[in-house]
């Protein structure tokens, strides 16, 4: 977290979800070289895995970039109007695949060809974005020079400044838009305290071992998005069950007809800030099939979240979490006003929760439940949430990479009241009173960021997956409750065997041996199928 997200991303992280700068794989890391993976259709691929150069191939010396560039920001007055436009909640009924599982279903819409070929950076991205739409101009478009080097052997490009106008929108808010249709505020129902000590430990899970199971997103998967939806580049793959046999699967920004890889792309290339898709597969060792995406138009998926697209105002709205609560789906986000020039950071306005009465097809905001990140204090920016119980559980960081883990929980029937909700402080159940969720008590030690979690029916076990930066890795905690006490961090994924990677969104139907989990690859800015198996 579009987790992504943005930061990665344009994010998605998203969630938005992008991921901060790594150090290259050693050499021990490397896969050994391996022809591009291909789906049935005879498309290509990305592989995520860092891997050895081609064999019996002349690999062209890097040469050294003389050029020092230098951003400039040029402000820029940008009137907002306040409220804004309505969400359009413009939908289509999906286009039926054809039979011919390689055949577009909408061929005069969409008819992609291979990405273009690009080299990955080593590490991972800043996650830094381009404004939106915005052309990267510099102020200097002359040849460098060149002058001998100290042996005169042979002239190198002398060094030269390049300044990058850098467009920073100033947001004046100004009276405008459609205001939306007015929610009653909820009745004020604080739980009183209770006490909720950690458990005991529990021994941590043994991951025996680790698999790439498919490509979910993008050119050459399996479910071929580009084509079939207009979905080329994604991130995130957040995943609840919506209703028994079929889960959602919501992405962070989403890019269509025009992008190509590095990362996330821009405001010209069909972006989205989050899609969602459906999914009905039992079996995933073969893979994570989607049966079809919200659609707005024949073959393009829909946005799902409306956001600004302003930078420092919102510059897009990232899906953190997504569950069911009877008939009724939720979307915890976060409104991101703008991406960090720090790796791994990136400033919320909010973070809120959404919901859906007709199956996802369209979402509505709460107008009540959102908490607001006051001078960068909010602990629950980018939320998951979990129903269990009489509960739903909510796991917050603040914004950024950098955050620790607290908690609370809410009565299910009351997700919409945030003064039905409770904080764990110090052992206990708080209400929801003045400064209390400002308060709340890591459960663990150290940050994480890009939070999963799900309680485990066959081990009566909680888990918890995460980026965690200070290790690279995406690691695996469990508990018996959810305030603790967690295991310590068990690696699933090592970023130096996945370059850029990020995200770690585990599968519902995911079991006490075999677990499932999208994972997200900035490098090529698609979502991937991961299983781990567990003793």
């Amino acid at each position: 977290m579009g987790f992504r997200p943005t930061d990665v991303l344009i994010l998605s992280g998203a969630l938005t979800v992008g991921a901060i700068l790594l150090p290259a794989a050693p050499a021990g890391a490397i896969e050994p070289w391996a022809p591009p993976p291909m789906n049935s259709c005879g498309e290509t691929g990305f592989d995520p895995l860092a891997r050895e150069a081609p064999p019996a191939t002349e690999q062209p010396q890097p040469q050294p970039d003389p050029t020092i560039r230098i951003q400039v920001p040029v402000p820029q007055i940008t009137t907002v109007p306040v409220p804004g436009p309505k969400p359009d909640k413009t939908r289509i009924e999906p286009v039926a695949l054809p039979e011919d599982p390689c055949a577009a279903p909408c061929p005069d819409v969409r008819s992609s060809p291979k990405p273009a070929e690009t080299t990955p950076p080593e590490g991972n991205p800043t996650g830094e974005p381009a404004t939106p739409g915005e052309p990267d101009v510099s102020s200097s478009g002359a040849p460098p020079t060149t002058t001998p080097n100290a042996g005169g052997d042979a002239p190198r490009p002398a060094p030269q400044i390049e300044l990058q106008p850098e467009t920073e929108p100033i947001p004046i808010p100004v009276p405008g838009g459609e205001p939306p249709e007015p929610q009653a505020p909820p009745a004020v129902d604080v739980q009183p305290p209770a006490a909720a000590p950690v458990a005991a430990a529990i021994t941590p899970r043994d991951v025996q071992s680790v698999r790439l199971v498919n490509q979910i997103t993008g050119h050459g998967s399996v479910n071929r998005t580009d084509n079939r939806w207009s979905v080329d580049g994604t991130d995130l793959g957040l995943i609840w069950e919506n209703k028994p046999g079929q889960v959602s699967v919501v992405f962070g920004d989403t890019f269509g007809k025009g992008w190509s890889p590095i990362g996330a792309g821009t405001g010209d290339q069909d972006w989205r800030s989050n899609t969602l898709a459906y999914s009905s597969n039992h079996d995933l060792s073969n893979g994570l099939v989607l049966d079809n995406f919200v659609q707005d138009s024949r073959c393009h998926a829909a946005e799902i979240l409306d956001s600004r697209k302003i930078k420092n105002f919102e510059v897009t709205t990232i899906p953190t979490s997504g569950f069911a609560v009877g008939n009724r789906q939720y979307l915890t986000y976060m409104s991101v006003n703008r991406w960090s020039k720090i790796p791994g950071m990136w400033w919320t306005n909010n973070g809120g929760i959404a919901w859906s009465d007709d199956n996802g097809s369209t979402w509505t905001k709460s107008q009540w439940a959102h908490w607001d990140n006051l001078f960068g204090l909010g602990r629950f920016q980018v939320a998951t949430m979990v129903p269990h119980g009489d509960y739903v559980y909510m796991f917050g960081t603040p914004n950024g990479r950098m955050g620790v883990i607290g908690l609370a929980r809410v009565p299910a029937a009351q997700v919409l009241n945030k003064t039905a909700y409770q904080y764990w402080t110090n052992g206990n159940w708080v209400p929801a009173d003045g400064a209390n969720e400002l308060l709340a008590t890591p459960i663990v030690s150290g940050t994480a960021s890009e939070l999963s979690l799900r309680y485990d029916q066959d081990t009566g076990q909680w888990q918890m997956v995460y980026l965690d930066l200070q290790r690279h890795q995406i690691v695996l905690r469990t508990a018996a409750e959810p305030q603790g006490t967690w295991t310590d961090p068990v690696k699933l994924i090592d970023i130096e065997d996945y370059p850029t990677a990020y995200g770690g969104f585990m599968h519902p139907w995911s079991t006490g041996k075999d677990l499932y989990f999208t994972m997200s690859a900035w490098n090529s800015y698609n979502v991937y199928l991961m299983h781990a198996s567990l003793k």
